[in-house]
């Protein structure tokens, strides 16, 4: 993204955070339950991957100890990831007359989705931080100094999601394919996350390919502070490289087809 476009989008921060405010709104507006689904959610999947590989099949050691809370970490992670995966690349068509209409930077449509959802993720997070307490408190789990790669972990998976976004969402509007495409590489994504399993659970020659899924650095990071096995690098730096590449092909491909998206709108 060119620093042209940056400077605009810096320009019209009021109206992003609007815009976020909007969503968020809109989101809970008919719901009764409202925020309590951004927790419900990953806690009920958290249960069931629990139930099946702790208790029927006898596999906690499928990830770090405590298992649960090995599991709530990449369930509420991957539900920020999917959903702003989802609906960025619907981002311009979702908002198609102001998409046409205004003159503001077309990349804000896509990046108040991310922003949206990351807040969303960020209220989810009392949950694992009560969940880790009662396992911290009880002997199961130990804190540890690399909590503050957490921070990091987050600026990365927005990042990523970003990039993303800024690919697909201009490839929705002209090829109306590309959202079952979405649909069907995000469950082959969330197999291939570290979500239910631990990477040193994964043979050797796959763990290789699997670190160039961006997700798996993302979670090595947000886990590193809750459980005391050892930190392992490659996932994260690979992560940091995708993250960029993403962005750089991402902003380039949203450029290039912003006209044509226009037209099609």
């Amino acid at each position: 993204m060119d620093s042209g476009r940056l400077t605009a989008l810096w320009a019209r921060r009021e109206i992003l955070q609007t815009l976020v405010r909007r969503d968020l709104r809109v989101r809970y507006a008919r719901s009764v339950l409202g925020y309590l689904w951004t927790i419900i959610d990953p806690l009920a999947m958290a249960l069931i991957y629990f139930v099946i590989f702790a208790v029927i099949f006898k596999r906690p050691d499928a990830g770090h100890h405590p298992y649960f809370l090995f599991l709530l970490v990449g369930l509420l992670a991957w539900q920020w990831f999917s959903s702003s995966v989802t609906e960025t690349s619907r981002a311009l068509l979702s908002e198609a007359k102001l998409v046409r209409s205004t003159s503001l930077p077309r990349e804000l449509w896509v990046i108040r989705v991310v922003i949206a959802k990351g807040v969303e993720y960020l209220l989810s997070l009392p949950i694992l931080v009560a969940f880790a307490a009662f396992y911290v408190i009880s002997g199961d789990a130990s804190l540890n100094w690399r909590l503050v790669l957490l921070p990091l972990g987050l600026v990365l998976q927005f990042l990523v999601q970003v990039g993303v976004g800024l690919l697909l969402a201009p490839l929705t509007v002209l090829v109306e394919d590309t959202q079952r495409v979405v649909r069907i590489a995000m469950r082959m994504a969330f197999y291939s996350t570290p979500i239910i399993y631990s990477l040193d659970t994964v043979p050797e020659n796959l763990r290789v390919v699997l670190w160039f899924n961006p997700m798996s650095g993302v979670l090595e990071l947000y886990r590193a502070g809750l459980f005391d096995e050892p930190l392992v690098p490659q996932p994260i730096v690979t992560s940091v490289v995708l993250a960029l590449v993403f962005l750089v092909v991402g902003s380039t491909v949203f450029k290039r087809l912003e006209r044509s998206v226009l037209k099609e709108i």
